[in-house]
């Protein structure tokens, strides 16, 4: 037990690290990319067929690439920004690069979703875009965003365990370094349970955060 806890505690930290801080990137980029593939797609506050088509190939292409693909593809870029291609740090960057396009994808639908009635009230009003994008468009579609950004982790989660595979350290590395490469069936499972345990609390609460600013119920 006591080997267990040796092994596999110090790599929670590491997948902290990468699900987190790849999050946070991740939405920085993938939030504002939805909010213009809303703005500018036919019909949108700033409609613009070709920009849109543009953008909305790209993350298309983006999405499909399989992310062991993709992480190979970056890893220059993360010799470039932090000076190797392996370790927490370095995985970081694949993970945000994936998980961006995901975040656009899921924002642009949340958003669509928002009752027109209520953005054309806005207009009549005398809203600017930019008010009716931050004070309207945002606001009303806050609860599914919050769901958005719980699939988000969980989904990076996932990658991660991936990425410590290829030498990103955490959890995945444990299960795949002791687990599989020297037949350690319980330190495997240790770290598939760890995993588990921390999709059910980001999980729960996602949802409890999404129900809690639902305006509807």
């Amino acid at each position: 037990m006591d080997r267990i806890i040796d092994i596999v505690l110090p790599a929670i930290p590491q997948t902290l690290i990468m699900v987190f801080a790849s999050t946070v990137i991740a939405l920085l980029i993938g939030i504002p990319l939805g909010i213009i593939l809303t703005t500018t797609r036919p019909g949108g506050l700033t409609e613009s067929a070709k920009f849109y088509s543009v953008l909305d190939g790209i993350i298309n292409i983006l999405r499909s690439f399989p992310f062991v693909i993709l992480m190979i593809v970056v890893f220059p870029l993360s010799r470039l920004i932090v000076g190797k291609s392996y370790g927490t740090a370095a995985m970081i960057i694949p993970l945000s690069v994936s998980a961006a396009p995901f975040v656009a994808r899921l924002m642009e639908g949340y958003f669509i979703q928002v009752d027109s009635g209520i953005i054309e009230a806005a207009k009549s009003m005398g809203s600017t875009k930019r008010e009716i994008i931050f004070k309207v468009l945002i606001p009303e579609a806050m609860p599914m965003i919050i769901t958005g950004i719980t699939m988000t982790i969980i989904n990076v989660i996932g990658y991660s365990a991936m990425a410590g595979v290829m030498g990103g350290g955490g959890l995945g590395d444990v299960a795949n370094r002791y687990g599989y490469q020297r037949n350690e069936p319980l330190i495997l499972w240790s770290a598939v349970v760890v995993i588990i345990i921390l999709v059910q609390i980001v999980q729960f609460v996602g949802n409890a955060l999404a129900k809690k600013i639902d305006k509807r119920r």
